[in-house]
Protein backbone atom coordinates (compact mmCIF):
# COMPACT_ATOMS: atom_id res chain seq x y z
CA UNK A 1 0.00 0.00 0.00
CA UNK A 2 1.19 3.76 -0.97
CA UNK A 3 2.24 5.35 2.18
CA UNK A 4 -0.38 7.79 1.11
CA UNK A 5 -3.12 5.80 1.29
CA UNK A 6 -1.76 4.45 4.35
CA UNK A 7 -1.80 8.16 6.12
CA UNK A 8 -4.92 8.89 4.66
CA UNK A 9 -6.62 5.76 6.20
CA UNK A 10 -5.11 6.85 9.80
CA UNK A 11 -6.30 10.12 9.62
CA UNK A 12 -9.98 9.19 7.85
CA UNK A 13 -10.62 6.58 10.94
CA UNK A 14 -9.61 9.06 13.88
CA UNK A 15 -11.78 11.90 12.04
CA UNK A 16 -14.25 8.94 11.81
CA UNK A 17 -14.10 8.94 15.71
CA UNK A 18 -13.95 12.58 15.95
CA UNK A 19 -17.42 13.07 14.37
CA UNK A 20 -18.79 10.33 16.08
CA UNK A 21 -17.49 11.73 19.47
CA UNK A 22 -15.74 9.03 20.69
CA UNK A 23 -13.27 11.62 20.78
CA UNK A 24 -14.99 14.74 22.15
CA UNK A 25 -13.42 18.58 21.58
CA UNK A 26 -10.11 18.93 24.34
CA UNK A 27 -9.35 14.98 24.26
CA UNK A 28 -5.75 14.36 23.62
CA UNK A 29 -4.94 11.90 20.93
CA UNK A 30 -2.14 8.80 21.02
CA UNK A 31 1.23 10.08 20.76
CA UNK A 32 2.89 9.67 17.29
CA UNK A 33 5.29 6.86 18.63
CA UNK A 34 1.76 5.01 19.76
CA UNK A 35 -0.10 5.48 15.98
CA UNK A 36 3.37 4.03 14.67
CA UNK A 37 3.36 1.43 17.22
CA UNK A 38 -0.43 0.60 17.11
CA UNK A 39 -0.45 0.75 13.34
CA UNK A 40 2.80 -0.30 11.95
CA UNK A 41 3.71 2.61 10.45
CA UNK A 42 6.67 5.20 9.94
CA UNK A 43 6.74 8.40 11.89
CA UNK A 44 6.31 10.11 8.83
CA UNK A 45 3.83 8.44 8.15
CA UNK A 46 2.09 9.10 11.39
CA UNK A 47 3.18 12.56 11.33
CA UNK A 48 1.45 13.41 7.81
CA UNK A 49 -2.01 11.87 9.16
CA UNK A 50 -2.09 14.40 12.13
CA UNK A 51 -0.90 17.14 9.48
CA UNK A 52 -3.86 16.05 7.38
CA UNK A 53 -6.50 16.52 10.56
CA UNK A 54 -4.90 20.15 11.55
CA UNK A 55 -5.05 21.29 8.33
CA UNK A 56 -8.70 20.20 8.23
CA UNK A 57 -9.31 22.16 11.66
CA UNK A 58 -10.28 18.76 13.45
CA UNK A 59 -7.39 18.70 15.78
CA UNK A 60 -4.52 21.14 17.22
CA UNK A 61 -1.23 21.06 18.55
CA UNK A 62 0.06 22.29 21.79
CA UNK A 63 3.78 22.92 22.20
CA UNK A 64 5.40 20.17 24.44
CA UNK A 65 1.89 18.23 25.02
CA UNK A 66 0.60 16.66 21.90
CA UNK A 67 -2.09 16.59 19.81
CA UNK A 68 -6.05 17.77 20.74
CA UNK A 69 -9.12 17.50 19.13
CA UNK A 70 -9.72 20.94 18.64
CA UNK A 71 -12.01 23.31 20.81
CA UNK A 72 -13.31 24.86 17.86
CA UNK A 73 -15.76 21.51 17.29
CA UNK A 74 -17.18 22.18 20.74
CA UNK A 75 -19.80 24.93 19.31
CA UNK A 76 -21.91 22.35 17.24
CA UNK A 77 -24.77 24.09 14.91
CA UNK A 78 -27.65 21.60 14.51
CA UNK A 79 -28.79 20.60 11.19
CA UNK A 80 -31.93 21.72 9.40
CA UNK A 81 -34.78 19.27 9.50
CA UNK A 82 -36.93 17.51 6.41
CA UNK A 83 -38.83 20.03 4.35
CA UNK A 84 -42.38 19.88 4.20
CA UNK A 85 -43.22 21.48 0.91
CA UNK A 86 -47.05 21.97 0.43
CA UNK A 87 -49.40 20.17 -2.05
CA UNK A 88 -49.99 23.18 -4.38
CA UNK A 89 -47.71 26.60 -5.77
CA UNK A 90 -48.27 29.29 -4.40
CA UNK A 91 -45.04 31.59 -4.43
CA UNK A 92 -45.01 34.18 -6.90
CA UNK A 93 -42.26 34.71 -9.77
CA UNK A 94 -38.51 34.57 -8.43
CA UNK A 95 -36.58 35.49 -11.63
CA UNK A 96 -35.40 38.67 -11.09
CA UNK A 97 -33.99 37.60 -7.53
CA UNK A 98 -32.26 34.82 -9.66
CA UNK A 99 -30.54 37.55 -12.05
CA UNK A 100 -29.89 39.84 -9.87
CA UNK A 101 -27.69 36.91 -7.79
CA UNK A 102 -26.23 36.29 -11.25
CA UNK A 103 -25.46 39.45 -12.11
CA UNK A 104 -22.77 39.18 -9.66
CA UNK A 105 -21.26 36.25 -10.17
CA UNK A 106 -18.24 37.49 -12.75
CA UNK A 107 -17.83 40.93 -10.53
CA UNK A 108 -13.95 40.04 -8.99
CA UNK A 109 -14.48 42.61 -6.91
CA UNK A 110 -17.12 40.23 -4.83
CA UNK A 111 -16.81 37.53 -2.59
CA UNK A 112 -19.08 35.10 -4.32
CA UNK A 113 -20.38 32.63 -1.45
CA UNK A 114 -23.44 32.50 -4.04
CA UNK A 115 -21.00 30.72 -6.90
CA UNK A 116 -22.39 27.76 -8.06
CA UNK A 117 -18.61 26.50 -9.78
CA UNK A 118 -15.86 25.82 -8.29
CA UNK A 119 -13.14 28.80 -8.27
CA UNK A 120 -10.69 28.72 -11.40
CA UNK A 121 -8.07 29.00 -8.51
CA UNK A 122 -9.04 24.63 -7.71
CA UNK A 123 -8.85 23.96 -11.35
CA UNK A 124 -6.05 22.70 -13.21
CA UNK A 125 -5.96 25.78 -15.63
CA UNK A 126 -2.29 25.16 -17.08
CA UNK A 127 -2.70 21.89 -17.53
CA UNK A 128 -6.09 22.15 -19.28
CA UNK A 129 -4.66 25.21 -21.50
CA UNK A 130 -1.68 22.93 -22.52
CA UNK A 131 -4.42 20.35 -23.64
CA UNK A 132 -6.07 22.70 -25.86
CA UNK A 133 -2.62 23.23 -27.74
CA UNK A 134 -2.65 19.71 -28.24
CA UNK A 135 -6.12 19.21 -29.51
CA UNK A 136 -6.02 21.83 -31.86
CA UNK A 137 -2.95 20.48 -33.76
CA UNK A 138 -4.14 16.97 -33.63
CA UNK A 139 -7.86 17.18 -34.61
CA UNK A 140 -8.47 17.74 -38.47
CA UNK A 141 -8.87 21.39 -39.24
CA UNK A 142 -7.93 22.57 -35.70
CA UNK A 143 -10.98 21.38 -34.44
CA UNK A 144 -13.30 23.67 -37.04
CA UNK A 145 -15.34 20.66 -38.05
CA UNK A 146 -18.77 19.16 -36.93
CA UNK A 147 -18.67 16.66 -34.30
CA UNK A 148 -20.41 13.26 -34.50
CA UNK A 149 -24.03 13.49 -33.32
CA UNK A 150 -23.76 10.91 -30.39
CA UNK A 151 -20.69 13.31 -29.66
CA UNK A 152 -16.82 12.59 -28.85
CA UNK A 153 -16.41 9.06 -29.56
CA UNK A 154 -13.17 8.75 -27.33
CA UNK A 155 -14.99 10.52 -24.71
CA UNK A 156 -17.77 8.33 -24.67
CA UNK A 157 -15.20 5.53 -24.52
CA UNK A 158 -13.78 7.38 -21.52
CA UNK A 159 -17.23 8.29 -19.69
CA UNK A 160 -18.20 4.61 -20.26
CA UNK A 161 -14.95 3.40 -18.73
CA UNK A 162 -15.13 5.93 -15.80
CA UNK A 163 -18.44 3.95 -14.90
CA UNK A 164 -16.46 1.27 -13.71
CA UNK A 165 -15.80 3.42 -10.38
CA UNK A 166 -19.41 3.59 -9.42
CA UNK A 167 -20.29 -0.14 -10.44
CA UNK A 168 -21.51 0.51 -14.28
CA UNK A 169 -20.84 -1.27 -17.15
CA UNK A 170 -22.30 1.62 -19.50
CA UNK A 171 -20.72 1.43 -23.21
CA UNK A 172 -19.87 3.99 -25.23
CA UNK A 173 -23.25 3.58 -27.65
CA UNK A 174 -25.14 4.21 -24.44
CA UNK A 175 -23.50 8.03 -23.95
CA UNK A 176 -24.85 11.04 -25.63
CA UNK A 177 -22.17 13.89 -25.03
CA UNK A 178 -24.15 17.46 -24.65
CA UNK A 179 -23.30 20.97 -23.80
CA UNK A 180 -22.96 20.46 -19.75
CA UNK A 181 -25.40 18.81 -17.63
CA UNK A 182 -28.61 21.27 -18.09
CA UNK A 183 -28.15 20.75 -21.70
CA UNK A 184 -28.69 17.33 -20.52
CA UNK A 185 -31.80 17.86 -18.37
CA UNK A 186 -33.47 19.76 -20.51
CA UNK A 187 -32.73 16.76 -23.52
CA UNK A 188 -34.53 14.65 -20.96
CA UNK A 189 -37.19 16.32 -19.51
CA UNK A 190 -38.27 17.06 -23.51
CA UNK A 191 -37.76 13.35 -24.37
CA UNK A 192 -40.03 11.64 -21.23
CA UNK A 193 -42.44 14.48 -20.61
CA UNK A 194 -45.00 16.99 -23.00
CA UNK A 195 -46.77 20.28 -21.57
CA UNK A 196 -49.20 19.73 -18.60
CA UNK A 197 -47.19 16.48 -17.28
CA UNK A 198 -46.41 16.72 -13.72
CA UNK A 199 -42.39 16.48 -12.92
CA UNK A 200 -41.24 15.58 -9.13
CA UNK A 201 -37.93 16.61 -7.11
CA UNK A 202 -36.81 17.24 -4.32
CA UNK A 203 -37.46 20.44 -2.02
CA UNK A 204 -35.72 22.56 -2.50
CA UNK A 205 -34.29 21.99 -5.40
CA UNK A 206 -31.49 23.61 -8.16
CA UNK A 207 -33.62 26.49 -9.30
CA UNK A 208 -32.22 26.23 -13.00
CA UNK A 209 -34.53 22.63 -12.85
CA UNK A 210 -37.27 24.48 -11.99
CA UNK A 211 -36.83 27.12 -14.60
CA UNK A 212 -36.66 24.80 -16.91
CA UNK A 213 -39.63 22.60 -16.27
CA UNK A 214 -41.31 25.78 -16.29
CA UNK A 215 -40.28 26.91 -19.45
CA UNK A 216 -41.20 23.09 -20.59
CA UNK A 217 -45.16 24.19 -19.59
CA UNK A 218 -44.94 21.23 -16.87
CA UNK A 219 -46.50 21.02 -13.14
CA UNK A 220 -43.91 20.65 -10.33
CA UNK A 221 -44.30 18.52 -7.65
CA UNK A 222 -41.95 19.36 -4.69
CA UNK A 223 -40.87 16.56 -2.06
CA UNK A 224 -39.75 16.08 1.16
CA UNK A 225 -36.27 15.99 1.53
CA UNK A 226 -33.94 15.58 4.42
CA UNK A 227 -30.78 17.08 4.41
CA UNK A 228 -28.67 14.26 5.04
CA UNK A 229 -30.66 11.52 2.93
CA UNK A 230 -32.09 13.31 0.51
CA UNK A 231 -35.54 12.44 -1.03
CA UNK A 232 -38.44 11.09 1.24
CA UNK A 233 -39.07 7.27 -0.36
CA UNK A 234 -42.20 7.27 1.44
CA UNK A 235 -43.51 10.54 0.25
CA UNK A 236 -42.36 9.60 -3.32
CA UNK A 237 -44.19 6.53 -3.74
CA UNK A 238 -47.30 8.28 -2.45
CA UNK A 239 -47.46 10.74 -5.20
CA UNK A 240 -46.70 7.63 -7.96
CA UNK A 241 -49.95 7.67 -9.16
CA UNK A 242 -50.02 11.51 -10.18
CA UNK A 243 -46.62 11.75 -12.00
CA UNK A 244 -45.07 11.51 -15.63
CA UNK A 245 -41.03 11.59 -14.41
CA UNK A 246 -39.09 12.11 -11.50
CA UNK A 247 -35.75 13.92 -11.54
CA UNK A 248 -33.44 13.97 -8.79
CA UNK A 249 -29.71 14.65 -7.94
CA UNK A 250 -28.80 11.86 -5.58
CA UNK A 251 -25.16 12.37 -4.48
CA UNK A 252 -24.67 15.48 -2.96
CA UNK A 253 -27.70 17.35 -3.63
CA UNK A 254 -27.31 21.24 -4.36
CA UNK A 255 -28.64 23.02 -2.69
CA UNK A 256 -28.80 20.76 0.62
CA UNK A 257 -25.64 18.67 0.19
CA UNK A 258 -27.71 15.43 1.09
CA UNK A 259 -26.75 12.11 -0.49
CA UNK A 260 -29.43 9.14 -0.68
CA UNK A 261 -28.67 5.95 1.08
CA UNK A 262 -27.64 2.92 -1.26
CA UNK A 263 -30.89 1.62 -0.56
CA UNK A 264 -33.08 4.28 -0.80
CA UNK A 265 -31.99 4.64 -4.40
CA UNK A 266 -32.77 1.11 -4.78
CA UNK A 267 -36.28 1.40 -3.51
CA UNK A 268 -36.94 4.50 -5.35
CA UNK A 269 -35.60 2.73 -8.82
CA UNK A 270 -37.15 0.10 -7.76
CA UNK A 271 -40.88 1.54 -7.31
CA UNK A 272 -40.34 4.08 -10.30
CA UNK A 273 -40.05 1.32 -12.48
CA UNK A 274 -42.93 -0.72 -11.24
CA UNK A 275 -45.27 2.21 -12.50
CA UNK A 276 -42.78 2.79 -15.90
CA UNK A 277 -41.77 6.33 -14.71
CA UNK A 278 -38.79 7.38 -15.92
CA UNK A 279 -36.27 8.80 -13.35
CA UNK A 280 -34.04 11.70 -14.75
CA UNK A 281 -30.77 11.62 -12.35
CA UNK A 282 -28.56 14.36 -12.26
CA UNK A 283 -25.49 13.08 -10.85
CA UNK A 284 -23.64 16.40 -11.31
CA UNK A 285 -21.63 16.25 -7.73
CA UNK A 286 -20.97 12.51 -7.50
CA UNK A 287 -17.19 12.29 -8.21
CA UNK A 288 -16.68 15.29 -5.69
CA UNK A 289 -16.89 12.90 -2.09
CA UNK A 290 -15.13 13.30 0.72
CA UNK A 291 -15.40 9.61 2.21
CA UNK A 292 -13.56 6.39 1.10
CA UNK A 293 -15.19 6.00 -1.76
CA UNK A 294 -17.29 7.30 -4.71
CA UNK A 295 -21.10 6.86 -3.85
CA UNK A 296 -23.20 4.94 -6.73
CA UNK A 297 -25.91 6.64 -8.91
CA UNK A 298 -29.45 5.13 -9.13
CA UNK A 299 -28.39 4.33 -12.77
CA UNK A 300 -25.92 1.56 -11.27
CA UNK A 301 -29.27 0.18 -10.31
CA UNK A 302 -31.43 0.35 -13.53
CA UNK A 303 -32.60 -2.47 -15.07
CA UNK A 304 -35.28 -1.53 -16.50
CA UNK A 305 -33.48 1.23 -18.67
CA UNK A 306 -35.86 4.06 -17.42
CA UNK A 307 -32.91 6.08 -15.38
CA UNK A 308 -31.20 9.06 -17.61
CA UNK A 309 -28.10 9.41 -16.00
CA UNK A 310 -26.30 12.88 -16.05
CA UNK A 311 -23.44 14.28 -15.96
CA UNK A 312 -20.68 17.03 -17.10
CA UNK A 313 -17.10 18.08 -16.05
CA UNK A 314 -18.54 21.69 -15.18
CA UNK A 315 -18.64 20.87 -11.29
CA UNK A 316 -14.90 19.45 -11.30
CA UNK A 317 -12.93 20.48 -14.18
CA UNK A 318 -13.54 23.23 -16.65
CA UNK A 319 -17.19 24.86 -16.43
CA UNK A 320 -17.09 26.81 -19.23
CA UNK A 321 -15.84 24.06 -21.54
CA UNK A 322 -20.07 22.81 -21.54
CA UNK A 323 -18.99 19.04 -21.54
CA UNK A 324 -21.93 16.45 -20.52
CA UNK A 325 -23.77 13.62 -20.99
CA UNK A 326 -26.29 11.58 -20.42
CA UNK A 327 -27.24 7.55 -20.45
CA UNK A 328 -30.28 7.83 -21.44
CA UNK A 329 -31.39 4.35 -21.34
CA UNK A 330 -33.99 3.31 -23.64
CA UNK A 331 -34.33 7.06 -24.84
CA UNK A 332 -31.42 7.09 -26.32
CA UNK A 333 -32.94 7.94 -30.08
CA UNK A 334 -35.32 10.58 -28.70
CA UNK A 335 -32.41 12.72 -27.23
CA UNK A 336 -30.27 11.84 -30.39
CA UNK A 337 -33.31 13.27 -32.12
CA UNK A 338 -33.29 16.54 -29.78
CA UNK A 339 -30.42 16.93 -29.81
CA UNK A 340 -29.61 17.17 -33.59
CA UNK A 341 -32.37 19.12 -33.71
CA UNK A 342 -31.89 22.00 -31.29
CA UNK A 343 -27.94 21.66 -31.55
CA UNK A 344 -26.55 19.42 -34.34
CA UNK A 345 -23.65 18.38 -32.66
CA UNK A 346 -21.26 19.09 -29.21
CA UNK A 347 -18.38 21.64 -29.12
CA UNK A 348 -15.25 19.65 -30.98
CA UNK A 349 -12.44 20.80 -29.27
CA UNK A 350 -13.57 21.60 -26.00
CA UNK A 351 -14.85 17.46 -25.81
CA UNK A 352 -11.49 16.41 -27.12
CA UNK A 353 -9.77 18.62 -24.40
CA UNK A 354 -11.57 16.68 -21.54
CA UNK A 355 -11.17 13.38 -23.68
CA UNK A 356 -7.51 13.59 -23.10
CA UNK A 357 -7.64 14.96 -19.71
CA UNK A 358 -10.08 11.57 -18.36
CA UNK A 359 -7.85 9.44 -20.89
CA UNK A 360 -4.38 10.22 -19.45
CA UNK A 361 -4.84 9.82 -15.96
CA UNK A 362 -4.79 13.48 -15.04
CA UNK A 363 -8.48 13.58 -13.86
CA UNK A 364 -8.30 11.38 -11.16
CA UNK A 365 -5.41 13.04 -9.37
CA UNK A 366 -6.63 16.47 -10.32
CA UNK A 367 -10.10 14.92 -8.37
CA UNK A 368 -7.99 14.17 -5.69
CA UNK A 369 -6.75 17.08 -4.96
CA UNK A 370 -10.20 18.75 -5.49
CA UNK A 371 -11.84 16.45 -3.65
CA UNK A 372 -9.42 17.05 -0.16
CA UNK A 373 -9.34 21.00 -1.09
CA UNK A 374 -13.04 20.95 -0.49
CA UNK A 375 -13.44 18.79 2.10
CA UNK A 376 -11.22 21.24 4.30
CA UNK A 377 -13.07 24.20 3.04
CA UNK A 378 -16.32 22.51 3.96
CA UNK A 379 -14.99 22.30 7.69
CA UNK A 380 -13.68 25.69 7.91
CA UNK A 381 -16.70 27.06 6.83
CA UNK A 382 -18.81 25.41 9.34
CA UNK A 383 -16.15 26.25 11.68
CA UNK A 384 -16.41 29.67 10.79
CA UNK A 385 -20.24 29.85 10.58
CA UNK A 386 -20.22 28.21 14.38
CA UNK A 387 -18.10 30.81 15.76
CA UNK A 388 -19.42 34.14 13.98
CA UNK A 389 -23.33 33.38 13.09
CA UNK A 390 -25.90 33.14 15.80
CA UNK A 391 -26.63 30.16 17.99
CA UNK A 392 -29.62 29.30 16.65
CA UNK A 393 -28.38 28.82 13.21
CA UNK A 394 -28.44 25.51 11.43
CA UNK A 395 -26.52 24.30 9.11
CA UNK A 396 -25.89 20.90 6.63
CA UNK A 397 -23.12 18.48 7.08
CA UNK A 398 -22.23 17.44 3.22
CA UNK A 399 -19.75 14.51 2.84
CA UNK A 400 -19.09 15.94 -0.96
CA UNK A 401 -20.13 18.90 -3.11
CA UNK A 402 -19.65 22.38 -2.24
CA UNK A 403 -22.07 23.86 -1.11
CA UNK A 404 -24.04 24.75 2.62
CA UNK A 405 -27.43 24.74 3.34
CA UNK A 406 -27.91 27.56 5.89
CA UNK A 407 -31.41 27.70 7.90
CA UNK A 408 -31.90 30.92 10.25
CA UNK A 409 -34.19 32.74 12.62
CA UNK A 410 -37.91 32.49 10.80
CA UNK A 411 -37.98 36.21 11.45
CA UNK A 412 -34.71 36.97 9.30
CA UNK A 413 -35.51 37.25 5.53
CA UNK A 414 -32.48 35.89 3.27
CA UNK A 415 -33.54 38.18 0.71
CA UNK A 416 -33.02 41.41 2.87
CA UNK A 417 -29.45 39.62 3.89
CA UNK A 418 -28.57 39.38 0.80
CA UNK A 419 -29.47 43.23 -0.03
CA UNK A 420 -27.51 43.84 2.93
CA UNK A 421 -24.43 41.82 2.21
CA UNK A 422 -24.03 42.87 -1.76
CA UNK A 423 -23.45 46.80 -0.11
CA UNK A 424 -20.59 45.12 1.61
CA UNK A 425 -19.29 43.12 -1.35
CA UNK A 426 -20.36 39.29 -0.48
CA UNK A 427 -23.11 37.67 -2.75
CA UNK A 428 -25.18 34.64 -1.09
CA UNK A 429 -28.10 32.71 -2.65
CA UNK A 430 -31.35 33.69 -0.81
CA UNK A 431 -33.63 30.22 -0.18
CA UNK A 432 -36.68 31.53 -2.10
CA UNK A 433 -34.73 30.43 -5.16
CA UNK A 434 -35.02 27.05 -4.60
CA UNK A 435 -38.48 26.40 -4.55
CA UNK A 436 -42.03 27.46 -5.83
CA UNK A 437 -43.36 28.02 -2.44
CA UNK A 438 -43.47 30.17 0.21
CA UNK A 439 -40.81 28.60 1.83
CA UNK A 440 -37.43 28.72 2.99
CA UNK A 441 -37.57 32.05 3.13
CA UNK A 442 -35.23 32.20 6.31
CA UNK A 443 -32.74 29.45 4.47
CA UNK A 444 -29.64 30.42 2.24
CA UNK A 445 -27.07 28.40 0.09
CA UNK A 446 -23.03 29.09 0.53
CA UNK A 447 -20.58 27.83 -1.58
CA UNK A 448 -17.08 26.47 -0.06
CA UNK A 449 -15.72 26.02 -3.50
CA UNK A 450 -14.29 29.61 -3.64
CA UNK A 451 -10.38 29.58 -2.62
CA UNK A 452 -10.33 30.00 1.66
CA UNK A 453 -7.86 32.76 2.40
CA UNK A 454 -8.32 35.53 4.95
CA UNK A 455 -10.78 37.49 2.90
CA UNK A 456 -13.29 34.46 2.61
CA UNK A 457 -12.64 34.05 6.62
CA UNK A 458 -13.70 37.61 6.98
CA UNK A 459 -16.37 37.94 4.66
CA UNK A 460 -17.92 34.98 7.06
CA UNK A 461 -17.22 37.07 9.86
CA UNK A 462 -18.67 40.37 8.46
CA UNK A 463 -22.09 37.76 7.51
CA UNK A 464 -22.61 37.01 10.72
CA UNK A 465 -22.29 39.98 11.88
CA UNK A 466 -25.01 41.37 9.71
CA UNK A 467 -27.39 38.33 10.32
CA UNK A 468 -27.10 39.30 14.04
CA UNK A 469 -27.41 42.78 13.70
CA UNK A 470 -31.01 41.92 11.89
CA UNK A 471 -32.33 39.46 15.11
Amino acid sequence: MKKELLYEGIAMALEKQIRNEVLKPGDKLPSLRTVCSEQGVSMNTATQAYLELERKGMIESRPQSGFFVSAALKKKLSIPGMSTPSATVNFSDTEALIGKVYHSLNDPSIVRLSLGVPDEQLLPVAKLNKGFVEALRSLPGGGTGYEDIQGNLKLRRDIARWSFTWGGSLTDEEVVTTAGTMNALSYCMMATTKPGDTIAVESPVYFGILQLAKSLQLNVLELPTHPLTGVDPDALKKVLPHINVCLLISNFNNPLGSCMPEENKKAVVRMLAEKGIPLIEDDLYGEVYFGASRPKPCKAFDEAGLVLWCGSVSKTLAPGYRVGWVAPGKFKEKIIHLKMTHSISSTTITQEVVANFLEKGRYEHHLRNLRRTLHHNSLRFISAIGDHFPDTTKVSRPNGGFILWLELDRKIDTVDVYHAALKQNISIAPGRMFTLHNQFNNCMRLSYGIHWNPKTEQALKKLGRLIKNMY
